[in-house]
């Protein structure tokens, strides 16, 4: 069943690179980038997509209950997302987190975002560690690394962390 999800995401996310690729649009990792697709199940088992939150500028956050640095990174991440929650941005409203986890043991994984006060709603996985299909398709090598991306999806930055993420949505907002 997981191999049958992996392989169907990755099929949507060809899709998705191609559709984009006809609009003039170059899907990647880069800063300037239309970020990839990822769709993945939440802690309740609903499949969450990254395209869904289009509208705000999002921070996609890969990090594992396991990584030390990942947990100490976690505050700089809660506070902006509480300070930056209901913000106007230039190119929306609005700020949320997607938070990709790296994990293989679903209850490590939910107490960890109960022990650091990850309030918001986007946490995905598939469980599969390093094996991680969103994991693989961001070109991740190391947590914890992240991607901010605009109200259209659009790659603004990445690998964002401590004052450096809230100094650059403090750039984003509408002032």
């Amino acid at each position: 069943m997981k191999l049958k999800l992996m392989i169907t995401l990755f099929l949507f996310s060809g899709i998705v690179a191609y559709a984009n690729a006809k609009n003039g649009e170059k899907t990647g990792t880069d800063v300037g980038n239309k970020a990839p697709e990822i769709t993945a199940q939440s802690i309740n088992g609903e499949l969450l997509s990254l395209s869904s939150l289009k509208g705000k500028t999002v921070l996609i956050d890969f990090w594992a209950s396991w990584c030390p640095p990942c947990r100490r990174e976690n505050p700089n991440v809660v506070e902006a997302y509480s300070k930056y929650k209901d913000s106007k941005f230039k190119s929306g409203e609005g700020f949320t987190i997607f938070s990709v986890s790296l994990d293989n043991d679903k209850k490590a994984w939910q107490k960890a975002i109960s022990d650091d006060n990850l309030s918001w709603e986007n946490h995905v996985s598939d469980l599969q560690g390093w094996n991680s299909a969103p994991a693989a398709l961001y070109g991740i090598r190391s947590i914890p690394m992240n991607f901010l991306i605009d109200a259209n999806g659009i790659i603004v930055a990445k690998n964002l962390r401590g004052a450096e993420l809230e100094k650059t949505l403090n750039q984003l907002l509408i002032k």
